[in-house]
């Protein structure tokens, strides 16, 4: 199949979550409910004859990362098997909006120097939608100066949004092939290494389109790698290192243990 877009699922061990994510990217559509149809497959670092069945039922292709393993490794492996212009790497446990890929579509083909586009999104807890609570409205004001649109090729912009956190959900993020790095994700850091790379791209020319619709949702869980990450104290240190990268040292510590209070949100 040959598409603008393409969902790269990637999975490992058996997520009870799993079919849910996968039902939601082969059913999106656009505004007047007509089908979209984006390339959909699977990429894992952990093949197992539970997710061959799972992928079977979908008639998914499953490619497994021989090479070298890691979140970020993970995610580029699964970014390089994808042959759309236009590539979202989807987290298993996540679901879509139906109108995410019309959208993402729409904004990256409307301008050739795009870079990402990525969405408002609200959070899974035991198993409810939730759209609104502290962290998801302080990540939509840190978004505002980019909100649908406005600033999205303003460098200046985009890192002052970022020199107080990161209010980009890693999942509702789609690149524009065309004009990021090949492979997009920087890889030294474990848990902040998308804010990592979104920092490394607000560097280029080229716009972040931000739709402030709600057109994802992400799962929050106790098994989460973010969740034992914070637990081990390595997200602090990195989001340490990241804030020194906007901030001299002591204003980056001050912000930093500010910041790190906001990571309680991530607790079941």
């Amino acid at each position: 199949m040959t598409t603008s877009h393409a969902f790269a699922i990637c999975a490992y061990g058996q997520s009870p979550y799993l079919r849910e994510c996968i039902e939601s990217t082969l059913n999106q559509q656009d505004d007047d409910g007509h089908p979209v149809k984006s390339e959909v497959f699977i990429a894992t670092a952990t093949p197992s004859a539970w997710l061959d069945g799972m992928a079977s039922d979908y008639g998914l292709a499953v490619i497994v990362n021989d090479g070298e393993h890691g979140i970020g490794q993970d995610w580029n492996f699964a970014y390089l098997q994808a042959s759309a212009d236009y590539v979202t790497i989807t987290h298993q446990d996540d679901i879509y909006c139906p109108g995410y890929a019309s959208a993402a579509i729409s904004a990256l083909s409307q301008a050739s120097s795009s870079l990402i586009f990525f969405s408002d999104y609200g959070e899974l807890r035991a198993g409810k939608r939730v759209d609104e609570n502290k962290l998801l409205n302080t990540k939509r004001r840190l978004l505002a100066p980019l909100k649908d649109g406005k600033n999205a090729d303003s460098i200046p912009r985009r890192r002052r949004v970022l020199s107080l956190g990161s209010p980009i959900c890693c999942p509702s993020v789609t690149f524009n092939r065309r004009n990021c790095p090949n492979p997009p994700f920087e890889v030294t850091m474990k848990c902040s290494l998308d804010w990592d790379t979104w920092e490394h791209l607000s560097r280029l020319e080229g716009g972040f389109y931000y739709s402030s619709n709600i057109l994802m949702y992400h799962r929050i869980h106790e098994d989460s790698a973010t969740s034992s990450y914070i637990e081990d104290n390595t997200r602090a240190s990195e989001d340490l290192e990241l804030f020194r990268r906007f901030w001299p040292k002591p204003i980056a510590k001050l912000i930093s243990r500010a910041y790190s209070s906001s990571e309680k949100s991530n607790d079941v």
